[in-house]
């Protein structure tokens, strides 16, 4: 690890993290918190997708959707209209609806070619994303003279990584330059991920391999075919599945780095507090 002690995080001149673990346990929350102090520099991996790696596919989607109808596909043709996504760190909609939800297109489902493709631009995006780490913390110095900077990574990080792998290139990248976070929840803040879920199913990202298992899986459970998917239903099925799947990586990948729980996030207010929380994860790690 980068910091040998807590004392010596404590003392640092820059403080250099990459948050990761399950979406909804607090990594953005910290990461807006620390932003908001002034002297910490937020890099959001989701938001670096959204415009820089997919943000043409999403425009492009949208225009797609608009030539369909006469008068939109008048004002496109003669540029008279502008249409892009407005990805904030805080709205990452256009994000998650180009993703989309493989099954039946009468439900708003995609067939499941066309959603493999762009689960395929996502895990190509999300790996270019977290490589231009060091690019933003060179930034974050030379431009804005931001010494600390924290890496706000997506849920599906485990997922783009082979984390028992020494040599994976993201994750050496990533372990020279910050010190790896893992926010770790418990079954209860699991369960209640789920049931968050269950009320509002969001696209998201799967390895291909969990993927293609359980787009088999649920169809033979259900005995459906690819087009009579209900999307909803197919991403709720998986979703506790996925969690259960990321678990392992999430805890392998926390071998590089030290591990806070979700509990303790929840009571970090501060910036103080949150450099006296890693200050004792790094001591617990001896």
């Amino acid at each position: 690890m980068i910091y040998g002690s807590g004392d010596a995080w404590r003392q640092a001149a820059n403080r250099r993290i990459a948050l990761f673990g399950m979406s909804g346990l607090g990594k953005t929350y910290l990461s807006n918190m620390l932003r908001a102090a002034g002297d910490w520099f937020h890099y959001s991996i989701d938001y670096r997708i959204g415009t820089r790696y997919m943000g043409e596919y999403i425009a492009d989607n949208f225009k797609r959707e608009a030539m369909k109808v006469p008068l939109l596909r008048e004002l496109l043709m003669s540029d008279s209209v502008y249409i892009a996504s407005n990805i904030t760190f805080d709205n990452l909609a256009p994000l998650s609806t180009y993703l989309g939800k493989p099954g039946s297109p009468s439900r708003g489902g995609l067939p499941f070619d066309e959603y493999r493709v762009r689960q395929d631009q996502h895990r190509r995006a999300e790996m270019s994303a977290l490589l231009d780490t060091r690019h933003f913390m060179n930034r974050a110095m030379d431009i804005y003279n931001i010494p600390h900077f924290v890496c706000d990574s997506g849920g599906s990080i485990c997922e783009v990584v082979d984390p028992d792998d020494p040599d994976d290139p993201v994750l050496a990248a990533l372990e020279r330059d910050l010190l790896m976070v893992w926010i770790r929840g418990s079954d209860a803040h699991t369960a209640e991920l789920v049931r968050r879920f269950d009320r509002a199913p969001k696209p998201m990202y799967y390895q291909p391999e969990f993927l293609e298992k359980a787009w088999v899986a649920y169809r033979v459970e259900k005995g459906l075919q690819g087009e009579e998917v209900n999307p909803d239903d197919f991403i709720r099925w998986t979703y506790a599945r996925a969690l259960a799947h990321r678990q392992p990586r999430y805890e392998a990948m926390a071998r590089r780095g030290v591990t806070v729980l979700a509990e303790e996030v929840a009571e970090v207010k501060t910036p103080a507090d949150f450099t006296d929380l890693i200050a004792r994860a790094i001591d617990r790690k001896d």
